[in-house]
């Protein structure tokens, strides 16, 4: 079967620096994708061959759309492509999250992570867990920064757990923001990026915007807000408690975590893992697991998550 390119600049975003992306195909499928004149052709195992073709045509499809094809994408769609869902990598191609200050769009990039805009957009209080790099923490700043424009909400709150948040974190010089600052750099780090420095510190001098550690939320009332707690499973039991009970009328939540990341104390049981099971049945509450299909970064993160996950299945057994 042949697919026409219509021009050279579509061959370039198609194929990537160096073919790259053509080579993560090719390795995926093990294929053959050449380019002869304007057309592409794909030789290997019929059944192989038919997935290249539909995940080539697809991506053609994610170019016209305006979508950037790199290695992990194209990974995406060949699994997709595998489970025989490649047509619901559309669903991700129709939805911008947000844009940022420099007017870079922010979309899903996998159907888990679609999941999860959605959950958030139709319920109170999501709680997402996942391995690193899902997107978990971003996602839930850029949908934060949209409902602030729309005027859903008055203001953020931010917060997560400091891990360290005793004796150790007071040998740490400075006054109090000053300790709890590093803690908190990653979500910094976000919000500068969906509205820039300036912006930034526009609303935080107005009160609209507030980063803060979760051990200043205790005894407060959050109403008309967008909440964040992200690094949850750090959180104990009580600290989560405490934390959801915060919510006041016109307030949306949103409890991000890593179950396989938990920096508790030996012994401790984490807040977000009690919380997933005495909240699943609650009306109004999404409860969004994410896996590393939903990987993002660069695709070393996605193998080691793996990994990681295939060894400590094994040591369980064990």
């Amino acid at each position: 079967m042949l697919l026409t390119l219509e021009n050279m600049e579509s061959y370039l975003s198609l194929f990537g620096m160096n073919d790259r992306n053509m080579a993560a195909l090719e390795q995926e499928l093990n294929v053959m994708v050449a380019l002869r004149g304007q057309e592409i052709t794909v030789q290997g195992d019929k059944e192989n061959a038919r997935l290249a073709e539909d995940v080539i045509a697809k991506l053609m499809d994610m170019l016209h759309h305006g979508q950037v094809i790199d290695a992990s994408r194209i990974r995406y769609a060949v699994a997709l492509a595998r489970e025989g869902r490649l047509d619901e990598i559309e669903e991700i191609l129709s939805d911008v999250v947000a844009i940022t200050h420099r007017g870079r769009r922010i979309q899903c990039k996998t159907l888990g992570q679609k999941e999860y805009v959605s959950a958030v957009r139709d319920s109170e209080l999501t709680l997402a867990v996942g391995p690193a790099g899902t997107g978990k923490t971003y996602l839930a700043m850029a949908l934060a920064v949209v409902a602030l424009k729309n005027k859903e909400v008055e203001r953020i709150v931010l917060t997560r757990p400091a891990v360290e948040a005793g004796e150790k974190l007071g040998f740490l010089p400075g006054d109090m923001t000053q300790k709890v600052d590093p803690y908190l750099r990653p979500l910094y780090d976000a919000l500068y990026e969906m509205m820039g420095v300036e912006s930034y510190q526009r609303l935080v001098e107005r009160g609209i915007l507030e980063v803060a550690p979760l051990a200043f939320m205790r005894g407060r009332t959050l109403s008309d807000a967008f909440i964040i707690l992200d690094e949850a499973q750090n959180t104990t039991p009580e600290q989560m408690k405490m934390f959801l009970t915060r919510l006041g009328a016109g307030s949306r939540c949103i409890v991000t975590g890593d179950a396989s990341q938990i920096d508790l104390q030996k012994g401790k049981k984490s807040g977000l893992i009690e919380a997933m099971e005495v909240l699943k049945d609650v009306p109004g509450i999404r409860i969004v697991e994410l896996t590393a299909k939903d990987v993002v970064r660069h695709e070393l993160v996605q193998k080691i998550v793996r990994a990681y996950e295939a060894y400590e299945a094994k040591e369980g057994k064990a």
